[in-house]
């Protein structure tokens, strides 16, 4: 008999004509043939009813009890949605985290899931009964109860499924599935019928509200089919699966994160081991860096820039302050008015001309970039918090995403394709992973690159697209592309790496534009080499970095460029030194590696 795990958000049961409906949707589920777990959050706004109470207590509470405290909110709603099945005819059994045997690690707010005891759940869905489980949350070694952090309950859901072999995944929310954007912002928005689990992660660390980055992780490493719907239709939502919707459409989907905050560190010695220690003392407080910029050093000294939610600011300047004297820095400066403005898809690899359509589009639209950080599958821009709306706008419509791909093909399609291809490859996972243990699917290196660096860019919209619109229309193909502030008021740097035959036809190009804006030099170097450390989920693994950093440091390689997202971290290094730092950093990832 197949297993579904359907997963409740709190507008899903936030009272209880709402609570009953899901019950419904259980019921129905178990009556088609299925056996059924349920994951249900907190009703609607509780647990911001049980943060107030805890702050009409005081400020900086033990974590320890904020997670007792909130854990109350799933205990409610699991108890109700229990009552609901039997008062309509059917059988059910609620169960906290820990009676559903999830246990964690200790980190309060944010633990991780360390293995799910399954004999409990099994027998009593082969007693006939809708087991409803609490989501959010679980148990240490000492029995403490933790909390799993922001979408814990997501994670709950997908996490189940994996470790009882579920058929798929439903996520039942207040949206009908998964848009190009966030519908709220832009009414444009357009419903996918499919999305790839990397798309998806990606777009889920932008902020795309539907599902959370760490329960994506747990569907991509385990092969779990998630099935976003909406708790008050039929209609018949988006699935998350490994396939894209289309193969020749360059981007997915645009998202927006409108609080973030950027941090410089001035003036850092370009020697190697300067990185690891700043992204270090960061990693140690759980703060997750999203783009990180480093500019090419000059007179010895480089700044590096990234950003961190804006919420973490507090907690980011406090770990440069501590490490700052030992770093030898020269000083940091922030902002926290800043918003960052991204495009994902598959398939942009693949193709020319993504970004600088992009920065064309922000141009066109009379938009700022403050920051630029590409991947294999994402462009990001930082822009002024008070453009980003604009930015969204102008790259959401420049990528047409609000129209079909002539290609799209509907999960049915995709399903009939694959078959059942994927379930030998599940089981064995499961047998030889830890839960929610780092996962590595390889570390690699790019020889024969070159990079070129343009110094005091003027920091005003058009630049990054004439710049990358003549490279375009050189034949030229741009890998790692890096903008950041240049430690002079108003001009900023960019570089970008290119394979190394194509450097002097590059720096033709930057030359003209040089000449074009009147910026302060160009220069160009071969004989580099990109290390890549790929996985899944690295951005919330936050010491990965720091690890890549350290390895190097170790090894007295000094890193010239960085760049990060959900899949990999990227490090332009000596190529010289290429062949000890792959060496060296698969021996420090050995046991994380697939």
């Amino acid at each position: 008999m197949s297993l579904i795990v359907q997963k409740f958000g709190g507008t899903s049961v936030a009272d209880v004509e709402k609570i009953k409906a899901a019950a419904r949707k259980a019921i129905r589920a178990q009556h088609q043939g299925h056996r059924v777990v349920m994951v249900v959050s907190a009703m609607g706004k509780n647990t911001d009813v049980l943060l107030e109470l805890a702050g009409d207590i005081g400020d900086d509470m033990p974590a320890r009890e904020m997670d007792m405290l909130l854990s109350t909110g799933e205990q409610v709603s699991v108890a109700l949605v229990a009552m609901a099945i039997h008062s309509l005819g059917a059988k059910a059994i609620s169960l906290t985290g820990g009676q559903i045997g999830m246990k964690t690690d200790n980190s309060f707010s944010k633990a991780r899931i360390q293995s799910i005891s399954t004999e409990r759940i099994e027998r009593l869905l082969d007693e006939g009964n809708i087991v409803v489980a609490a989501g959010f949350q679980g148990i240490d070694d000492d029995l403490n109860i933790t909390t799993l952090g922001r979408g814990g309950s997501d994670t709950t859901a997908v996490a189940l499924a994996a470790v009882l072999g579920a058929d798929a995944c439903e996520i039942y929310t207040d949206v009908d599935g998964v848009y190009t954007t966030d519908p709220r912002k832009l009414p444009e928005a357009r419903r996918v019928e499919v999305v790839s689990y990397d798309e998806m992660l990606e777009l889920a660390s932008l902020g795309a509200g539907v599902m959370h980055s760490r329960s994506i992780e747990f569907a991509k490493k385990f092969g779990v089919p998630i099935h976003v719907r909406s708790s008050f239709s039929d209609t018949e939502g988006t699935m998350i699966v490994a396939e894209s919707e289309s193969i020749t459409q360059p981007v997915s989907g645009a998202a927006m994160t409108a609080d973030e905050a950027r941090v410089t560190v001035l003036g850092v010695p370009d020697v190697p081991g300067k990185s690891q220690q700043i992204f270090s003392a960061i990693a140690k407080r759980k703060v997750a860096i999203d783009m990180v910029v480093q500019n090419i050093g000059q007179s010895g000294r480089a700044d590096i820039s990234f950003t961190v939610p804006k919420g973490e600011l507090k907690a980011t300047i406090a770990a440069i302050d501590s490490v700052i004297d030992k770093v030898g820095a020269t000083g940091h400066t922030h902002d926290d008015q800043v918003s960052k403005v991204s495009v994902v898809g598959s398939n942009m690899a693949l193709q020319t001309g993504v970004a600088s359509r992009m920065f064309r589009a922000l141009s066109d639209a009379g938009v700022n970039i403050q920051m630029i950080t590409t991947s294999e599958i994402k462009i990001s821009a930082l822009v002024a918090k008070e453009q980003s709306a604009a930015a969204l706008r102008a790259v959401h419509e420049a990528f047409q995403l609000h129209k079909r791909p002539s290609d799209a093909k509907s999960w049915h399609q995709i399903k009939a394709e694959r078959g059942k291809a994927d379930v030998d490859t599940l089981v064995n996972r499961l047998q030889a992973d830890a839960l929610e243990a780092l996962t590595l699917t390889g570390i690699s290196l790019t020889q024969d690159q070159a990079r070129v660096t343009l110094h005091g860019v003027p920091d005003k919209p058009g630049i990054a697209a004439d710049m990358f619109e003549m490279i375009g229309c050189a034949g030229i193909f741009v890998d790692m592309i890096v903008q950041g502030y240049d430690g002079e008021d108003g001009l900023t740097s960019v570089s970008f790496t290119v394979k190394e035959k194509d450097l002097d036809a590059s720096l033709k190009v930057a030359n003209e534009i040089q000449s074009r804006h009147g910026m302060r030099d160009v220069i160009g170097a071969d004989g580099i080499a990109k290390i890549t450390v790929s996985g899944i989920g690295l951005r919330s693994h936050t010491h990965v970095a720091t690890l890549l950093f350290d390895r190097l440091a170790q090894d007295s390689i000094n890193v010239e460029m960085i760049n990060t997202s959900e899949l990999q971290v990227n490090a332009v290094i000596d190529a010289k030194k290429a062949d000890l730092a792959l060496k060296g950093l698969e021996k420090t990832f050995a046991d994380s590696l697939l």
